[in-house]
């Protein structure tokens, strides 16, 4: 009779264990059947069926005392929660699995000391940081530009060759004026080849503010290597030249734009000033300004330099005492900034050259209106 309460006891016991044993089974193979679901491209309502049917399984074994422990418990249990996750438009409950499935990765990975379960353990991972950039794009939608970093960040270091990743990582970074590290995602961009000229101009710009002006120069010839005579990255290179005094360098990339935007006018003026202003070249700064002009026949700065231009060439003719040539000169001179004058009534350095230019003709009457404008600023 002791024999035979023995052998029921131990019935029920191996009962018991096939029983959570054959739970775990149902849920691998609701695993199973959602890879052939996801690979068929089946609707979301029937993927979360089959999932729904591995979840119950499973939570009936993590409630056993003996699969409880088993690592592949935790690592089911983490793939099908994850997943709901990043399917589920119910928001609340997409939230509350996500919340799971990081449980139960954690508890996976610290038992699975042999790697048994690898599979579904970077599955898991996966699909959790795929929801970790759902979240992250919500938020810096809603510009929560600290939690967009915070989440975008770990997505970002989980697939360091995703350049977009990279580049919304340091976007965040800079909004959150955390430089440093929006410089570290944006170089993290640049090495996995992006070409994007945003990413150039950022780190320049942020270099730039770092008084570092030659690596600011390097990145946007980087930059300029893979988009050849970029307009924006063209203008940043020519201005950030101009600013650390480099105006030969300067003079070389702009009638290099110039051959292939020929319709720029902001090139063709750049080009004059520095003819004008730094290598005392004035018809050639003369020719620049005229050809800008042609494109725009209201272009005040254009107007303005080409004015001053013919102001120091009168000067120069009056030294040599060549008074027709001097005559010549102001007349031009005038007659432009009276242009300039039209377009920028309340320009105060063009009012001042007309003043010079009317002193020297004798006008007095043009002088004390002038002066009187002045006088109403």
């Amino acid at each position: 009779m002791k024999n035979k309460f023995l052998l029921l006891f131990i019935c029920i016991v191996a009962f018991k264990a096939n029983a959570q044993k054959t739970q775990v089974q149902l849920a691998q193979n609701s695993v199973g059947k959602l890879q052939a679901s996801i690979a068929n491209k089946e609707e979301v309502k029937k993927q979360l069926t089959i999932i729904g049917e591995g979840i119950k399984a499973i939570e009936a074994a993590q409630n056993d005392k003996k699969t409880k422990n088993w690592a592949e418990t935790w690592a089911i249990k983490a793939y099908l929660s994850s997943y709901i996750s990043i399917i589920d438009d119910n928001e609340t409950n997409a939230d509350k699995y996500y919340g799971l499935a990081n449980d139960a990765l954690d508890k996976a990975t610290k038992l699975d000391k042999y790697q048994d379960n690898s599979g579904l353990i970077k599955a898991s991972t996966y699909n959790i940081n795929i929801k970790k950039q759902i979240e992250g794009n919500h938020a810096y939608q809603q510009n929560d530009f600290i939690t967009a970093f915070n989440l975008l960040k770990q997505v970002s270091d989980f697939l360091p060759k995703d350049t977009t990743l990279a580049v919304n990582v340091a976007l965040c970074a800079q909004n959150i004026q955390s430089y440093d590290e929006a410089l570290n995602y944006f170089k993290r961009a640049k090495e996995n080849g992006i070409k994007n000229p945003v990413v150039f101009q950022s780190m320049a710009s942020i270099y730039s503010s770092k008084f570092e002006s030659e690596l600011a120069i390097k990145t946007l010839e980087e930059g300029l290597k893979l988009n050849p005579y970029h307009p924006f990255l063209t203008n940043d290179y020519i201005n950030l030249l101009l600013d650390n005094e480099r105006y030969d360098a300067a003079v070389k990339i702009i009638e290099g734009s110039i051959a292939t935007e020929k319709r720029s006018k902001l090139l063709l003026f750049l080009f004059g000033y520095l003819q004008q202003s730094q290598l005392n070249n004035n018809s050639t700064a003369e020719l620049a300004y005229k050809k800008a002009l042609d494109i725009d026949q209201n272009y005040f700065d254009a107007l303005y330099q080409l004015g001053l231009v013919y102001v120091n060439n009168a000067n120069s003719s009056l030294k040599e005492k060549n008074t027709p040539k001097f005559a010549s000169y102001i007349n031009r001179a005038e007659f432009t900034l009276l242009r300039a004058h039209e377009i920028n009534l309340n320009d105060r350095n063009t009012i001042q050259l007309l003043i010079e230019i009317y002193t020297r003709k004798n006008r007095l009457d043009k002088v004390q209106d002038l002066k009187r404008k002045l006088n109403e600023f």
